[in-house]
């Protein structure tokens, strides 16, 4: 049964495997894995007499994170040596946080660097089903981690030589329950002699909060201050407190500690998973993964001013706003919870459990309400504790039945205690209706309170299986006419309107009886949710079967998100969690305005929100007009009273200079531009495009691939391509491919796809590995073609078509026409000898030996060494203040720190020196400089 990943932030990962030699073309490879492992061919050349090689070493992990203002751009660099006298393949894997995107892939091969370029995903779509259909290719298994995105690449590394994989991914952090989180996957696949992550982070206001938990499984519910913290990690300070250094590196016994740990958790949860007796079982088995150290967690947060903080630099500006000092709103809280046959034991159990607590952590002045639906939908009402637990006779035909609406009730001790009780009751049998749930639920929001139950009170019975879309608008009708007249009646409107109208659904399936069509549901929903009391719909996917596309496209039209509860031991965890980000609204309809002539207002991200609530921080971003001196945004909502009932006018003008120098670490552009296209992505998911025909993108799709071929980010509208052209200059491609059996092909590269595409299994935690394979040709020509997974919503068509696939390595099948090999040039770094700094490539200016660097001031041009000689100061090394990894350093010539070589140029533009007589020089740590590997 198809399982979808989503993971939980984090990164690189890497095993190691010996496989069979692959006599083909030196290709990159690609993609889907399912559960199951698949079986390549077996073919005349698989079959070999040869003495085992030693594999592929891994020699060195190292993963840089540099953080400013809370914009993460994280650096993977994975170093191999193959010690074998002959070619065998390495696999460099990475999982991404679900919301991170790709920005940068570079592979140095036998010294050699090969970049990678984004394109439209369109181009090499054809070629992907095509090597698909042909069915061939070796499936993997490895550890899986909640809320993730997997990248996969595979290159031959020659007999006797190195390989280096270096890839940047960006997202922004995300604040949850008054911190940020950056998670980092380590999964080296075995002990690796080498380890280092190192998380630098740098802010405008001060850090008030700042700690690094014990390496964690990647499967539990965010870490919290009373969490044991990680001994192992160093921190270091800024005097401002406005920056910190993190840097952990375990050695090989601590490495071998961490993977015993992490077997033994996986065991135990594993265990707890699987410890209820059931006839349905959602996880099957799954062996634990070997070389998984965990996840290393960076959190904290800042002080922040109390109108909020608005940064400008460079055109842009940022507006982060997360007010602390308010009253929470009263809320109207609707629990919609399913309880169909699927739910039964384990889940049903979690289930009671979670609500046990959430209902708990009600406050007084809130009111709720419980749906629980199965094949017929029922509003409970509290009195129902004061009786014998029902006797319940479950139909599949009960979806037909009236439903009687029930007042929502105070939450008071007694009301809770009540609701816990029958909460205790909950059985699981029948259908899912959910269409009639949802339905019932905005039905209770938009009576508001105090009112009494009546006949008028009663949702008469959909014909929901009608073909007829006019017969399921005259049945809303019914149902809306009978509402108006309760309401007309009773509502005190003035308490209605000072709640905040929440809805909270769960489920584990799809729509089995009532209504079934999902996007007659969500039209359905949207019709009757609307206007000033319209209510949040927040969906939690319980399982893996739950349809989370449908799910997603609900909250998305209703303001809310979507939330995958994995089935797992610690599912009621999971919820609570979930609830306590929710729990405490602070301000409802919070509305940005920013003046014109400030700020262009076609730039500007999501500046209108329904709710903000306690834990989180809101953001906007947007271009600033080049005449614009100030920025005075104007931000009103409103907020609560002390005396917890009714609500009030709450409004902020603060006042910002535009000042016209630039500062190197304030990474404005790019975190609106990630935004942006965040924001169009969820637009189109939510189905809110214009009217389009279906062979075209729509507005939205169009702006947010136009800005991620200008970023360079890998987004569902885009891809990554690696070219990799002749090995050497004395082999012709076309007679590599006739003497390897392919024949002439014409028409542009070999492409193959690595989508990240994922599922989770019994573990949750996967990273990447290195894998091996033997004798290759000695030279060829190759590409890979790498795109994310097809994220809910995105792609229909070629989604069903890959649904049941995850991460499977695909190998293109004989082409059948001929092309011209594409031809890369030198890159001007091996002049230079840079080859070890991507980074430095895009501001070098060949004609002079020069680096034009541009800083927050001015443009400094820096010389390059052509010679072997490095320059060095003839008085040694000078100090410095700032350096890459953070505090004091010494002033040296690039190639002689080894810091420098994953930074960007962003950093290097806070961070440069010269070195005699105006060489390229930067601030580097003592014992980071003139390293050997």
């Amino acid at each position: 049964m198809a399982r979808w990943l989503a993971l939980f932030g984090g990164l690189c990962l890497l095993a190691l495997a010996h496989s069979a030699a692959v006599p083909t073309v030196d290709t990159m490879v690609v993609a889907k894995s399912d559960d199951t492992i698949a079986t390549t061919p077996t073919s005349v050349a698989d079959i070999t007499t040869e003495e085992s090689s030693p594999p592929i070493k891994l020699t060195e992990m190292e993963v840089i994170s540099e953080v400013s203002l809370r914009y993460a751009h994280t650096t993977v660099v994975a170093r191999v040596r193959n010690p074998a006298k002959r070619a065998q393949e390495a696999h460099f894997r990475v999982l991404l946080p679900e919301t991170a995107f790709i920005s940068g892939f570079v592979m140095t091969l036998d010294g050699k660097s090969y970049k990678a370029y984004v394109k439209e995903k369109e181009e090499a779509k054809q070629i992907y089903q095509d090597a698909v259909s042909q069915g061939i290719g070796a499936a993997h298994i490895s550890a899986k981690a909640r809320d993730s995105n997997h990248f996969t690449v595979a290159v031959n590394v020659e007999a006797s030589s190195n390989a280096i994989f270096n890839l940047t991914y960006e997202e922004l952090l995300v604040r949850r329950n008054g911190v940020y989180n950056h998670a980092i996957n380590l999964h080296p696949g075995a002990l690796v002699p080498k380890l280092t992550v190192t998380v630098h982070i740098k802010e405008s206001e001060k850090l008030i909060e700042l700690r690094v938990p014990e390496i964690r499984t990647g499967n539990e519910i965010d870490a919290t201050k009373d969490d044991a913290q990680n001994s192992r990690a160093t921190i270091v300070r800024s005097h401002d407190d406005r920056e910190a250094t993190i840097t952990f590196t375990p050695d090989l016994q601590e490495q071998e500690r961490l993977i015993q740990l992490y077997t033994e958790k996986s065991k135990e949860s594993a265990a707890a998973s699987h410890s209820s007796s059931s006839w349905y079982s959602a996880e099957p088995e799954t062996t634990t993964p070997e070389g998984v150290l965990g996840q290393f967690v960076v959190q904290y947060d800042v002080a922040r001013p109390k109108d909020g903080e608005v940064l400008v630099n460079d055109g842009y500006f940022v507006h982060f706003f997360a007010p602390t000092n308010l009253e929470a709103l009263n809320k109207l809280v609707v629990f919609v919870l399913d309880t169909s046959g699927s739910m039964m034991d384990r889940k049903i159990i979690q289930l009671r459990e979670a609500m046990q607590t959430i209902l708990g952590e009600l406050n007084a002045g809130d009111y709720f309400s419980i749906v629980e639906f199965n094949s017929a939908v029922t509003v409970h009402d509290l009195k129902e504790a004061d009786g014998e637990p029902p006797k319940r006779h479950y139909s599949y035909f009960d979806y037909d039945k009236n439903v009687t609406l029930v007042p929502p009730s105070p939450a008071t001790p007694e009301n809770i205690a009540k609701a816990k009780l029958i909460v205790s009751w909950l059985q699981a049998s029948g259908g899912t209706n959910i269409g009639r749930a949802l339905d019932v639920a905005v039905e209770l929001i938009n009576k508001g309170v105090d009112w009494k139950a009546s006949e008028s009170a009663v949702v008469p019975a959909a014909k929901e299986n009608s073909d007829s879309p006019q017969a399921a608008a005259s049945s809303d009708v019914t149902t809306a006419a009978s509402t108006e007249v309760a309401v007309e009646k009773t509502e005190d409107k003035k308490t209605a309107k000072s709640l905040e109208p929440i809805i909270i659904f769960l489920t584990d399936g799809d729509p089995t009886v009532g209504e079934t069509d999902p996007k007659r549901i969500i039209t359905r929903v949207q019709e009757k949710n609307y206007g000033e009391n319209k209510a949040t719909i927040f969906s939690l996917a319980f399982g893996e079967d739950a349809d989370r596309k449908f799910l997603r496209k609900v909250s998305l039209r209703n303001g809310g998100f979507m939330r995958h509860i994995y089935e797992a031991a610690d599912a009621a965890l999971q919820l609570r969690d979930f609830y306590r980000q929710i729990s405490s609204p602070l301000l409802a309809h919070l509305k940005f305005t920013y003046p014109s002539g400030q700020v262009k207002s076609d730039s500007l991200t999501k500046h209108e929100f329904r709710t903000y609530y306690a834990g989180s921080e809101v953001v906007v971003a947007g271009r600033v007009e080049d005449s614009a001196t100030e920025i005075t945004p104007q931000l009103a909502a409103f907020c609560g009273v002390r005396d917890g009932y009714g609500r009030k006018r709450y409004e902020v003008i603060p006042r910002v200079p535009v000042e016209k120098k630039k500062s190197g670490y304030l990474p404005l552009e790019r975190l609106w531009s990630y935004l942006t296209i965040k924001q169009l992505l969820d637009k189109h998911d939510a189905g809110e495009d214009a009217p389009h025909k279906d062979d075209e993108k729509s507005e939205h799709e169009k702006k947010a691939l136009e800005l991620a071929l200008k970023y360079s980010f890998v987004t569902p509208l885009t891809s990554l391509v690696v070219v990799k052209p002749n090995a050497t200059n004395a082999v012709n491609a076309e007679s590599v491919d006739k003497a390897a059996g392919i024949g002439p092909v014409s028409g542009g590269p070999l492409s193959i796809t690595s989508n990240l595409l994922a599922r989770p299994m019994a573990s949750h935690n996967s990273f990447g590995h290195f894998g091996l394979s033997g004798p290759a040709p000695a030279a060829a020509f190759g590409a890979a073609y790498i795109s994310p997974g097809f994220n809910l919503g995105q792609d229909e068509a070629l989604e069903e078509e890959v649904d049941d696939y995850v991460d499977l390595d695909v190998r293109l099948p004989a082409p059948t026409t001929t092309f011209a090999p594409i031809v890369t040039p030198k890159s001007v770094l091996v002049d230079y000898n840079l080859l070890n700094y991507p980074w430095a490539e895009a501001l070098i200016i060949p004609q002079n030996d020069t680096l034009l660097l541009s800083t927050d001031k001015d443009t400094v041009a820096l010389k390059l060494a052509t010679l072997s000689e490095v320059p060095k100061e003839s008085s040694g090394d000078a100090e410095c203040a700032s350096a890459v990894d953070g505090g004091a350093g010494v002033c040296v010539y690039l190639t002689r720190c080894d810091s420098a070589k994953h930074i960007t140029a962003q950093v290097y533009s806070t961070t440069y020196c010269a070195v005699s007589q105006g060489y390229a020089g930067v601030c580097c740590k003592r014992e980071k400089v003139d390293i050997v590997h």
